[in-house]
């Protein structure tokens, strides 16, 4: 009985990393279609994001007030610049877009080109010295194939629509409210997705820069929510003019915040940040795509949405693409785990002899998904 019990604690020890990444994404997938409902009952898009980050902030603060006091940088004009800027980017005009596609789209659709974003990351990075192209090594390769496959997917899911999935079934939920002029323009919300994702992956890069000189991630968290909660608010004033739009009773609208606030911006943060800790980044992105797949799963046999061909073949592309480009990226973190050091001198009697790596890797920078 005791070796029973034993074994099972060891079995969830060992598996316990991939558990809470299959309950992230479970978090994530009742998030998009909260979401959506809100959305269809009259919710403004930007009054959401503002309302979202707001309480984000607020639920992360105390937690980055007490866990970082002692490591936490001294805060600098110049630096606070630079949050303005990133708060910005990943933000006001990142979450702007992605939940203003969602209007024109589906939360299928939206998941599924979320994972184009470590593509679109790497392009951007090429250039930038933050990633190295090597044509002479699999991983190299298999980094470079990866990205055209994903911007293939992308391409297929814009451009072709395909028959409709035939859903035997009714609708076990009914989730479309009163505003009825959603999923109306394909190309309007292809556009709005994919200029989100080019935004994040600007995001992400733009933080692999700050991380090296505020090394507080709780507390950088905390202040790119506020800011960029204030910037969405002074953007939503001056496109949405009814007064009447930030009003929140209780109702979804009210649910839907305080679930994107606390559970993806507060608890599901500090999930992410345990298991990139146990078992690295590359591990948490793997399980990018189950998002895309439990979405597509929900919409169509729970919620009766309409599922084309053209979108199902795409995201199928996408993270194809998806794989190939973390294999890749695998290796480079096993580079950085695995560094070679060699000896300066022919024998380590002599006091001047020293290690050295044969190669220094930069640190692969965390990056958290954002919903």
């Amino acid at each position: 009985m005791e070796q029973n019990i034993f074994d099972l604690l060891s079995t969830y020890r060992k598996f316990k990393p991939h558990m809470l990444m299959v309950l992230i994404h479970l978090c994530y997938t009742f998030g998009y279609f909260i979401i959506e409902a809100s959305f269809n009952h009259g919710m403004s898009p930007h009054v959401f994001v503002t309302y979202r980050y707001f309480v984000g902030g607020v639920v992360i603060f105390p937690f980055a007030y007490f866990f970082e006091r002692n490591v936490r940088p001294k805060l600098t004009f110049a630096l606070f610049l630079e949050i303005f800027v990133l708060s910005l980017m990943g933000v006001c005009l990142a979450v702007n877009m992605c939940f203003a596609s969602m209007k024109y789209t589906s939360p299928t659709f939206v998941a599924a080109m979320l994972n184009t974003i470590a593509s679109i990351t790497f392009i951007i990075a090429v250039p930038l010295r933050y990633e190295v192209l090597d044509f002479q090594h699999p991983r190299g390769i298999a980094k470079i194939l990866g990205t055209l496959i994903s911007l293939s997917g992308v391409m297929i899911m814009t451009l072709y629509k395909g028959p409709t999935m035939r859903n035997f079934y009714g609708p076990l939920i009914h989730i479309q409210g009163k505003n009825g002029a959603i999923h109306k323009n394909l190309l309007i919300g292809s556009i709005l997705s994919i200029s989100s994702c080019v935004t994040w992956s600007i995001w992400y890069i733009m933080q692999a820069s700050i991380m090296k000189r505020y090394a507080a991630p709780l507390s950088l968290t905390t202040w790119v929510t506020l800011v960029g909660a204030a910037q969405s608010a002074v953007f939503t004033m001056i496109v949405e003019h009814n007064l009447s739009s930030w009003r929140i009773g209780l109702n979804i609208h009210l649910w839907s915040i305080l679930y994107g606030g606390i559970v993806v911006a507060g608890l599901i943060i500090y999930i992410q940040l345990w298991c990139i800790e146990k078992k690295g980044p590359v591990f948490v992105t793997v399980f990018n795509p189950l998002s895309t797949i439990l979405v597509a799963i929900l919409a169509y046999f729970v919620f009766g949405e309409k599922l084309y061909l053209g979108s199902i073949i795409g995201a199928v592309i996408v993270i194809v693409g998806l794989y190939f480009l973390l294999w890749g990226k695998e290796g480079d973190q096993e580079v950085q785990t695995n560094t070679k050091y060699k000896w300066t001198c022919s024998s380590i009697v002599d006091p001047e002899c020293k290690m050295q790596p044969i190669a220094s890797v930069k640190k692969e920078e965390v990056q958290i998904q954002v919903v």
